[in-house]
């Protein structure tokens, strides 16, 4: 199994998580949920329906997406995630192989190009580009 290949996942099933919030799991199970979804949570949406299939690890993988929805940005939720998909895609040759065909064939390329271009797979605060332009982002 490609050892980048949880690592590479990990970013769609947080997006998932933050769009749904604590309903992520039974919309993972809602194929309409995909019409209004992006592209990104869409595909996040598709791989935890794929990876959830798997009986051997769903309980492990969902309370680990449980904790994500508690705090998308936290890297230790995030770490423990990764864990959790690496584990169940080592244990099952044929996980791996649906999952790493799902993210090749989604479609989803995160491209920037020109002067002050910019490309985010996963932001949780402001991209600003341009002479002079400033912000604040005031949370909690």
């Amino acid at each position: 199994m490609d050892a980048d290949l949880a690592t590479t996942v990990v970013p769609y099933l947080t997006a998932a998580a933050a769009a749904y919030g604590t309903a992520v799991l039974d919309r993972v199970r809602d194929s309409a949920a995909d019409a209004t979804a992006d592209a990104s949570v869409g595909l996040g949406r598709r791989l935890l329906s794929r990876i959830l299939g798997r009986q051997e690890s769903a309980d492990a993988v969902s309370e680990a997406v449980q904790d994500i929805v508690a705090d998308p940005a936290d890297p230790d939720r995030v770490s423990a995630l990764r864990l959790q998909i690496r584990k169940a895609l080592v244990a099952d040759p044929q996980l791996a192989s649906d999952v790493a065909h799902l993210v090749a064939r989604s479609g989803v390329a995160i491209n920037a190009t020109g002067e002050g271009a910019v490309a985010v797979q996963h932001n949780s605060g402001i991209v600003q580009t341009g002479r002079g332009s400033h912000a604040s982002q005031h949370g909690s």
